[in-house]
């Protein structure tokens, strides 16, 4: 058995090495516990790897809306467009997709962006304890965030995500033509609307980010492992340790901050949550002929065009084809023709040494809200998964709360939206 290093303190192990792990065990090292995160590959090598790199407040508005289910048969059968589904997976992902349809009705939807809110509050202001203390004020970025439209009309079929953002205090401001191609020349003039939302930011690299993040956490104290977590070795309620692949990491208290592969862990602590795997992509284009300043959302497309310091990367999509199947590159390539839509200027082929192509797993529940809380077996273990699209916007937030619940505080955003006993 590896001893912990816990020299008289509560020793806790955080699964998983992404932001939601890495920044949760930063916290928790700042309030004295003794910190190990258990990671078996590189840190940030999962969905902190390849996401859009953004900090969004805004981003209150769930997946499932009213009047969904119409638009979904659409973005099926276009090869351009941002939902696809693998048909050899539909009989596994149908209870999912059932309970997402389920979730988008109006009421559930305002109690849904209420939650969200709390969660995603100052997003940016949050990290910043964690980020100056890592030395990479470089890597964040506090420039505000686009959203385009093609025409007013588009915009005004939004008005109720509009709504929901401005009841949970997110402002913004509504720019056409001439305003909007000022701010960005790059722009497309087929887009006629975009609106500006000044308290959102970006990282340039959301891996090199995160990184930092943990080579802070190692240098301020925290421990980091290379291993698989197995299982739990627990006794009762209470936890003794992690088991791996490396033998037992003995440990007081544990976060489960695993991503997409969080479900099984769920499981043996005898909770049942509708975990799933939207497959995200992006594609990068070094030295593009024309880039954004800030990062723009093309409602149209439903992706994201993000500057970053190794090129423009534009990044979304949602693929559903669990965690085995081998990626489907086609749809990172289509990302290509998306961006080339929304900013003419770049080049119409481009050399395979100027692109780079990704494809992650983000961890996805049907309410668009992550699982936060308590395990239904014991205290000693708290979930902190199932982020999908807000992961890096939720980061230093969801760390917070994780050390509230191991602390006993009363949390500081209330945590029952969250709950992973909210399925039955």
């Amino acid at each position: 058995m590896q001893s912990a290093p816990t020299h008289g303190k509560i020793h806790v192990a955080v699964i998983g090495g992404g932001v939601i792990g890495v920044c949760s065990a930063s916290w928790l090292l700042r309030e004295g516990f003794a910190v190990t995160i258990v990671e078996p590959g590189e840190i940030a090598n999962g969905s902190s790897f390849g996401n859009a790199g953004c900090f969004n407040p805004s981003s209150v508005v769930p997946m499932s809306m009213p009047g969904n289910i119409t638009k979904v048969p659409g973005w099926l059968l276009d090869p351009l467009g941002p939902l696809s589904i693998r048909w050899a997976y539909l009989p596994r992902i149908a209870p999912w997709l059932l309970r997402f349809l389920q979730a988008g009705s109006r009421q559930r939807v305002e109690k849904q962006a209420a939650a969200l809110a709390g969660l995603l509050r100052d997003s940016p202001d949050v990290y910043l304890p964690l980020v100056e203390n890592a030395g990479a004020l470089d890597l964040l970025r506090r420039d505000g965030h686009l959203m385009v439209y093609l025409t007013r009309a588009d915009f005004e079929a939004d008005a109720f995500a509009w709504q929901l953002r401005k009841r949970n205090g997110i402002d913004y401001t509504v720019l056409e033509r001439d305003a909007l191609w000022q701010l960005e020349p790059a722009l497309s003039r087929d887009y006629q609307l975009g609106v500006l939302l000044p308290g959102n930011g970006h990282t340039v690299n959301p891996q090199r980010f995160v990184a930092a993040l943990a080579n802070a956490f190692l240098r301020n104290g925290g421990q980091i492992k290379r291993a698989k977590v197995q299982g739990f070795d627990l006794t009762g309620e209470r936890l003794a340790g992690l088991c791996t692949d490396g033998g037992i990491v003995a440990a007081d208290r544990a976060v489960v901050a695993a991503g997409a592969y969080s479900k099984q862990f769920a499981t043996q602590l005898g909770d049942s949550v509708p975990l799933d795997t939207e497959r995200g992509y992006h594609i990068i284009v070094r030295s593009p002929e024309a880039s954004p300043g800030l990062p723009i959302l093309d409602t149209s497309g439903k992706f994201v065009a993000t500057p970053m310091e190794t090129g423009l990367r534009l990044a979304g999509t949602v693929e559903f084809a669990g965690l085995e199947a081998p990626p489907d590159w086609r749809r990172a390539r289509n990302l290509l023709k998306l961006g080339k839509r929304l900013f003419p200027g770049l080049a119409e082929t481009y050399p395979e040494d100027r692109l780079s192509v990704w494809m992650g797993f983000r961890p996805s529940m049907p309410d668009s809200l992550p699982v936060i809380g308590y395990s239904r077996r014991t205290r000693d273990v708290v979930y902190a998964f199932g982020h999908g699209h807000i992961g890096m916007a939720a980061g230093a937030n969801t760390g917070h709360l994780v050390t509230d619940l191991i602390t006993g505080k009363v949390p500081r955003v209330p945590v029952e939206p969250f709950s992973p006993q909210r399925f039955g």
